[in-house]
C-alpha cells in the first residue's frame, strides 16, 4: 500500500540556470541550520569541491547534502526535520546530471535571478522537473540587486510555465525572495533583512513528504555514485520501495543481466557528509559500499523477487569528436597514459557515471568516436584526463545529424546575449554569419536582451569572436531546442594557420620575421615538430614556415648589434579555445603538460597531396 514515509522528511533538487545562484543558497542553508561555518570572504562555494569546480567557479557534478532544523511556527513546529538537498548544474552540457538526480526528488527549488529572469537552461530544467511533475517553489535569488524587478521575473517564470504546458496546481507556485549571498529569505517583497527560516518553512509547506510501496520487496533505483579508495565505488540513489538494512542480501540488475551481491555499509546524508545507518526505508536517500561494480541507472533489488526500475533516460547527446592516440614526434614524453587501451578503459569508466557521454569504436583501433552534450562537457572529460596523465589528440567537434521523416536535420539551440547597446550591430552581423534567426529583442536597462536560435554548429567558436566583437562585454547562454532541417550557412575560419616545417627549439630570430605574417601560438625555446601548427597566418591560406631557423653568426660586427629585439605577445592556447579553433584537416594534441594545434597529415608533401586529390574529387562533382 502506498504511503508517506516521514512525515518530517522532504527531498529536493535546486534548479536553474547557470550563476543564478543554487550553490551559494545551500551554503546558507548549511550555515543556517549549523552544518558549517560560513566564510563569505572566500570565493569558493562549499559545495563545488573538485578541482575544476573552484577553478571555473561552475557546479560540474550534482552533490548531495542534508540539513536538520526544528520550525518555529506552523504544522511542523518543535519537530525535527529534516531535508535532502540536492544541488545541481546549471550548465546545458550537464544536462545529464539534472535528469539523473531529479528522479531522487520530490520537489524542487526553482532559482531565478531577479534581474536576468528565466534563461535556456531554466526552461530545460524546468521542462525535465515538470515531466515528473515535482512541486515548484519559485525562489527569486539576488533581490538586493540594485536592478532587480522581481515582479517582472514572477511573470516571465509563469509565462514559461504556460508555455511547457504546466498544470493549473503547478502554476500556483508559491514565492519565495532571496538573497543566497547575504543568507536572508521572505516571503514578502521589499524585506531585505532576516535568515533561510521563511524558505525552510516553504519546504515542509508547499513540498510533499516522500511515498512509496512499505510491504514489498526492495527496490533502490541507482542515481548517482561517490568513491572511496577503501570500499571503491559507492552507489548513491532512492528506496522507491521496501527497506534496505546493513549487510543485507541484494540484487544488482544491470540491463538483461543480474547478480548477487552484499550491502556492506549503508550511510544517509547529514550536513556535508554521510552518517551509518542500520536501516533505509522507502523514501529515503542513501548510499551503499560494497556492492561491487555498477552503472547509473541499476537497481539494488530484493534477490527473490528482484523487479528493476525503469532506467534513467537522459536527452541525446548533440556534438561528437574522434578521440585517438597522440602519434606525434613528442609522444609519450609527458604522459603516463598513452595506448589505445588505456584510453578505451579510461572512456568505459566514465560511461558508468556520464549517462549523457557516448563512446563508438571509429574506424581503426586507435581512435574513438565520442559524443556530449557541448564544447563544455566533452573539454571537461578532456581536462580530467589530461590531469589524470593521459596523451591524445583529438579532431574538431561535429554536430550529430539525425534523419526526421526523410529530411536532414540538425540540433538547434536557443541562444540567449546580453550585450550593451553599441554592440548590437556587430553580434547581430556576427548571429547572422553562423545562421542565427532573432526570435526577440528587449532592452533591459542599459543592453540588449536577444533571444535567438541557431544551429549548434555556429556556435562553435561563437564566444571567442563574440567577445572581440562586443569589446568583451556579451554574455551568452545556450541550450538544446529542437531538431530542424539543415541550414545552407556555412561558416570557415577565416584565416589560415603558419605549420613548421621542421623540427627543434622555436628560435627568437625566425619569430621576429615570423610576427609579421600573423599571429603565433608559441614561444622562443619550445620545442616545436614539422607539421605542428605554430601560428595564424593573417591571410586565407597555410603557410608553410621554418619557426626553429636561427640567426647565422659570423666575425663581422653588424651596425644593429646593441639593438633589442622586441617580440610580439603570442596567442594563449587553452583546451576549449584549441577545439573552437581547428579546422577538418587539424587535430588537438592533449598532454599533461602542453596543449598543442597539428595537422592531422604531418608530412606536407602529403598534405600537399592530400589537398590535390580533394581538389580533383570536388571537381568531379561538379
Amino acid at each position: 500500500m502506498l504511503h508517506t514515509a516521514d512525515p518530517n522528511l522532504r527531498n529536493v533538487a535546486i534548479i536553474a540556470h547557470v550563476d543564478h545562484g543554487k550553490t551559494t543558497l545551500v551554503d546558507s542553508l548549511l550555515a543556517f541550520c549549523g552544518s558549517m561555518q560560513l566564510d563569505r570572504s572566500e570565493a569558493d562555494c562549499v559545495l563545488d569541491s573538485d578541482p575544476l569546480e573552484k577553478e571555473r567557479g561552475i557546479t560540474i557534478t550534482s552533490k548531495n547534502c542534508a540539513v536538520t532544523y526544528r520550525p518555529r511556527s506552523g504544522e511542523h513546529s518543535d519537530k525535527t526535520c529534516r531535508i535532502n538537498i540536492i544541488d545541481t548544474p546549471g550548465h546545458a552540457d550537464f544536462g545529464g546530471e539534472v535528469e539523473r538526480v531529479l528522479k531522487m526528488a520530490d520537489g524542487v527549488l526553482l532559482l531565478v535571478d531577479a534581474f536576468e529572469g528565466p534563461m535556456p537552461q531554466t526552461r530545460f530544467v524546468m521542462g525535465k522537473a515538470l515531466e515528473l511533475d515535482h512541486p515548484i517553489i519559485v525562489v527569486i535569488n539576488k533581490c538586493d540587486r540594485p536592478n532587480a524587478r522581481p515582479d517582472g521575473v514572477i511573470n516571465e517564470v509563469f509565462d514559461l510555465l504556460v508555455a511547457l504546458g504546466a498544470s493549473d496546481e503547478r502554476l500556483d507556485f508559491p514565492v519565495i525572495y532571496a538573497s543566497g549571498r547575504d543568507g536572508w529569505t521572505s516571503t514578502e517583497e521589499g524585506i531585505h533583512e532576516g535568515d533561510m527560516q521563511p524558505l525552510l518553512d516553504a519546504v515542509m509547506t508547499h513540498l510533499p513528504s516522500p511515498v512509496g510501496y512499505a510491504d514489498v520487496p526492495l527496490q533502490m533505483l541507482i542515481a548517482s555514485q561517490d568513491y572511496s579508495p577503501y570500499s571503491g565505488q559507492i552507489a548513491i540513489g532512492r528506496i522507491y520501495a521496501g527497506a534496505l538494512s546493513a549487510g543485507q542480501a541484494v540484487m544488482v540488475c544491470h540491463e538483461n543481466e543480474n547478480r548477487m551481491a552484499r550491502a556492506q555499509k549503508i550511510y544517509r546524508f547529514k550536513d556535508l557528509g554521510k552518517v551509518p545507518a542500520e536501516l533505509v526505508s522507502v523514501g529515503d536517500l542513501c548510499a551503499v559500499e560494497g556492492i561491487g561494480d555498477f552503472e547509473i541507472g541499476d537497481t539494488i533489488a530484493c534477490p527473490e523477487q528482484p523487479n528493476p526500475i525503469a532506467r534513467i533516460a537522459v536527452d541525446e547527446p548533440t556534438l561528437h569528436m574522434l578521440f585517438r592516440i597522440n602519434d606525434s614526434p613528442n609522444a609519450g614524453r609527458s604522459g603516463q597514459f598513452v595506448t589505445s587501451r588505456q584510453i578505451s578503459d579510461r572512456l568505459d569508466r566514465e560511461l558508468r557515471s556520464n549517462l549523457a557521454l557516448r563512446v563508438e569504436q571509429g574506424d581503426s583501433a586507435d581512435e574513438f568516436k565520442v559524443a556530449g552534450r557541448g564544447l563544455l562537457h566533452l573539454g571537461i572529460l578532456l581536462e580530467n584526463m589530461r590531469r589524470e596523465g593521459y596523451e591524445l589528440t583529438v579532431g574538431r567537434p561535429q554536430v550529430i545529424e539525425k534523419e526526421i521523416d526523410g529530411v536532414k536535420c540538425e540540433p538547434i539551440e536557443l541562444l540567449t546575449l546580453d550585450v550593451d547597446q553599441d554592440h548590437v550591430g556587430p553580434a547581430m552581423e556576427l548571429l547572422g554569419t553562423r545562421g542565427g534567426e532573432v526570435q526577440s529583442l528587449e532592452q533591459r536597462d542599459d543592453r540588449m536582451h536577444v533571444e535567438c536560435e541557431i544551429p549548434a554548429r555556429g556556435l562553435i567558436g561563437l564566444r571567442s569572436h563574440m567577445l572581440t566583437a562586443t569589446g568583451g562585454e556579451a554574455v551568452m547562454y545556450h541550450c538544446f531546442q529542437k531538431y530542424a532541417p539543415v541550414r545552407t550557412t556555412t561558416y570557415r575560419r577565416s584565416n589560415g594557420v603558419m605549420v613548421a616545417t621542421a623540427n627543434g627549439q622555436a628560435a627568437t630570430y625566425a619569430m621576429v620575421n615570423l610576427s609579421q605574417r600573423g599571429i603565433l601560438f608559441v614561444e622562443p625555446q619550445d620545442v616545436v615538430y614539422a607539421g605542428q601548427i605554430v601560428g595564424e597566418n593573417a591571410r586565407d591560406n597555410d603557410l608553410g614556415v621554418n619557426v626553429v631557423k636561427g640567426k647565422a653568426f659570423s666575425n663581422v660586427r653588424e651596425s644593429n648589434k646593441e639593438a633589442t629585439v622586441v617580440l610580439k605577445a603570442s596567442r594563449d592556447i587553452t583546451l576549449e579555445s584549441s577545439l573552437e579553433y581547428i579546422q577538418d584537416d587539424e587535430l588537438v594534441e592533449i598532454t599533461p603538460d602542453s596543449i598543442r594545434l597539428r595537422k592531422k597529415v604531418l608530412d606536407e608533401s602529403k598534405r600537399k597531396q592530400l589537398s590535390r586529390k580533394q581538389k580533383a574529387a570536388a571537381a568531379n562533382q561538379d
